[in-house]
Parts: structure tokens; C-alpha cells; sequence
């Protein structure tokens, strides 16, 4: 990709790709703000605003018409670190999502009104997602397992739908005012647009919204976990579920890339070893796979199995099974192979996603974010030696770490 930067008055930063092979464009709008910066008597708000973003503001009391009067679409995400919105309209029409994106950033609708339909919305989704869901809440059992002093311990969605409930009008004019302003962001454009034309653009919709100081974190550092945990959970469900997991550094962090190879030498593919695990016919695991958080601050690395039954023994096999994994990879080095094998699916991956100019458009605006270059990025995993996996691995997957979660039925 051919990258162009650009940074407003405002502190807004602005990088755009030109991608002649389409007629469209993707417009990405990333807030430097998710679950992390919430109070953790309130939490859920992030995503509550995500929601409240769509209600309106000064100029449109629709986001979703003008935009679909031009032919286009939007969505968001929320994590515990970011916030994401993208725009998705033919190349013409790329003031529209300017002009939308720049009016909820000066002056969205706070009224009592748009609060109490997106907090509908948001009960809700928490009911669906997390009450009314098999295994709705692992998240909560997991990550309260994991943390006990970061925001981290909580997920995206809230602690419970009561946060949200209680949440006033104060708090969330507090947080847009917080968060939102233009040295908090980062606009993001791939399609056929050429960049000084985003530029010219960016400046002409953002250019004149005030700056507003960024504030600053405050986040407790997480204590080294220095004895294994371990909490058992049942609930109305159709099968175990086992994970064991281990703290490892966030984005950027020294065995973060290796961390990231290793689940895939583990889960990723016919060929890796947990399938190999669950097809040579560990009794009792019907899937097993690994991955990675790829959190801003420190996360952490899980394996996980599927257990066709509550039978103690059943359960007490699949752990012996993954411990079984994780003590070849601390005890033995990766071989080359593996992790050529584990490289090639991960750049073969990122070369083919490069070619969706919506998904161009939230790496660029994550890599800008990161201060990085994503063109790098696949030179970034072809560095790693499989010395570094090995001592990833023995830096990582710690027995002394380890923090195991069972979740099975109820009796």
C-alpha cells in the first residue's frame, strides 16, 4: 500500500491509500477509547456510546439516511481499547461520510431522548449476548479470573445491565468531552479518492472543530499472578468448556508477535497440534483451539477444549491433554516448518485481506493509531526465529501463571 499522512490544527491525524480497483470507499473514524477508560462502577459505557454515536446531532437527526441516500452503509465496534466507526459509499460521494463523521464529532445529540432509545438498544443486547446466550457470560468468569485490579477484569459490554441502567446524562456528556475530540482520533480513507482530496476534505469538515485536550490514563498496573488460579462455573449449557490461560505483554511488547505464531502453531490449520490433538482421539475433546487477546495493555494467551460431557474424569483427561501441549512447547523448540507454516498462513492472510479497500481502511486507521507501518508488519513475523517462540513460550506459559476456568452444566 502506497500511504499518505496528514495531521490538522485540531491534532486530528488523517492517512489515506488510493485504491483505483474500485468505485468505492471506505471511511474510518478510530476514537483512542474503549472499556479500559470507563469507571468500573459504570462500566459499559463505551459501547453504550458507540450506540448513542448513531443517534443524531446538530446538523443530522438521522446519521443512517443521507448516508444511505448516497449509496452507502455504516457499522462500529467496540473493544476494550478502541472505538470504531466506518463509512462505506461510492467514491463521489466521500463528503457525505466527512460531513456526517465531523457533525457527531462537534456536536452529537445528548438528549435525554437518543439516551433512553440506545440504552434500550444496549439492555437488550446484554440480555441476548450475555444472560440469554449459552456460555454468555464466560467473558466475566474469564477475564474477573485473570485481573483483579485492571479494567481489563470486565468486558466490553459491562459488568451488568444495572451500569447501564444507572447511567445519567452527566456522565456520558463527561465522556464524549473526554474522549472525543479530534487529537483522540484518527480518520482513515481507502478507495478511490486520491489522498490530497481526503486531505482537502478532512480539513474542510474537521478542520474548524476545536481542540480539546486528550485525558490522561490513569490505569492500575495488573499484580504478576504468582500462584496458578482456578474457578469452576455451571450453568444451563450443553457441554463443558476448559480454558486455561496466561498473562502475556500487550501490542507492541517484546513476545507479542511470537505469542501470536504460537496459537497458530497451535490451532491454526489441519496441520497444527491441537486438531492433530482432537483427531489422534483424546477422549472426551471434541475441538480445541488457542489464541491470543490483542490487548493494548497486557493480556493474555488461552487454550481452550470442548468436553462432550461433565464426567470429572472426562474433564480432568482434556486438561492433562493441554498440558500435555504446552509443556512440547516449553520444553521443545518449534520446528522450522511449523513456524514457515504458521508465517505463510498469517502473510497469505494479510495479503488477501489488503485486497477489500473496507478492511485497508481500519488497518490503516489502526497501524496510524499504533504509530507503525502495516507494510512492515508481515517482514515483522518472517524476523521471528524459532529460538524467540521457545522463549516466548517459557516466558508465557507458566504453570504458576495459569488461571483455568471449567464451565459445565448444572447437575
Amino acid at each position: 500500500m502506497q500511504i499518505e499522512h496528514h495531521t490538522l490544527g485540531n491534532g486530528l491525524r488523517v492517512v489515506a491509500e488510493h485504491d483505483r480497483q474500485t468505485s468505492m470507499v471506505c471511511l474510518t473514524m478510530l476514537y483512542n477509547v474503549g472499556a479500559r477508560d470507563e469507571n468500573p462502577e459504570a462500566t459499559g459505557m463505551a459501547h453504550l456510546f458507540e450506540h448513542l454515536m448513531f443517534g443524531g446531532s446538530k446538523n443530522v437527526a438521522d446519521y443512517d439516511a443521507p448516508l444511505e441516500m448516497a449509496g452507502g452503509w455504516s457499522n462500529a465496534w467496540t473493544s476494550n481499547d478502541f472505538t470504531m466507526f466506518y463509512n462505506v459509499v461510492p467514491a463521489a460521494n466521500i463528503a457525505t461520510p466527512m460531513w456526517l463523521e465531523s457533525d457527531r464529532m462537534l456536536a452529537l445529540n445528548l438528549s435525554p431522548r437518543a439516551l433512553e432509545v440506545q440504552r434500550s438498544v444496549v439492555l437488550e443486547e446484554f440480555k441476548q449476548t450475555c444472560l440469554n446466550r449459552p456460555y454468555g457470560d464466560m467473558a466475566h468468569h474469564l477475564r474477573s479470573l485473570i485481573y483483579s485490579v485492571h479494567p481489563y477484569r470486565y468486558p466490553t459490554i459491562g459488568i451488568c445491565p444495572e451500569h447501564i441502567e444507572m447511567a445519567t446524562a452527566e456522565q456520558i456528556s463527561e465522556f464524549y468531552h473526554n474522549h472525543y475530540s479530534p487529537a483522540n482520533a484518527v480518520l482513515a480513507v481507502s478507495g478511490n479518492v486520491p489522498p490530497q482530496q481526503v486531505f482537502e476534505l478532512a480539513e474542510h469538515w474537521f478542520g474548524s472543530i476545536p481542540a480539546r485536550p486528550v485525558v490522561k490514563r490513569n490505569i492500575p498496573t495488573e499484580p504478576e499472578i504468582t500462584a496458578p488460579r482456578r474457578k469452576t462455573v455451571t450453568a444451563n449449557v450443553p457441554h463443558t468448556k476448559l480454558t486455561i490461560a496466561f498473562p502475556m505483554g500487550g501490542y507492541g511488547s517484546e513476545h507479542y508477535i511470537a505469542a501470536d505464531i504460537i496459537t497458530d502453531i497451535l490451532a491454526s490449520g489441519n496441520s497444527s497440534r491441537l486438531y492433530r490433538m482432537v483427531m489422534d482421539g483424546v477422549e472426551g475433546v471434541s475441538m480445541a483451539d488457542a489464541s491470543i487477546i490483542g490487548s493494548e495493555d497486557p493480556g493474555f494467551l488461552m487454550l481452550n477444549a470442548q468436553i462432550t460431557s461433565s464426567q470429572p474424569e472426562l474433564i480432568a483427561n482434556a486438561e492433562k491433554a493441554l498440558w500435555q501441549q504446552i509443556k512440547q512447547l516449553t520444553d521443545y523448540p518449534a520446528n522450522e516448518a511449523e513456524l514457515k507454516r504458521a508465517v505463510n498462513r498469517f502473510e497469505s492472510n494479510h495479503i488477501f485481506s489488503q485486497l477489500s479497500y473496507i478492511h485497508k481502511s481500519q488497518t490503516l486507521a489502526l497501524a496510524e493509531m499504533h504509530n507503525e507501518n502495516p507494510n512492515e508488519l508481515c517482514a515483522k513475523y518472517r524476523a521471528v526465529t524459532t529460538d524467540q517462540i521457545h522463549a516466548a513460550a517459557q516466558s508465557i506459559l507458566r504453570p504458576e501463571a495459569a488461571c483455568t476456568l471449567i464451565y459445565g452444566p448444572e447437575n
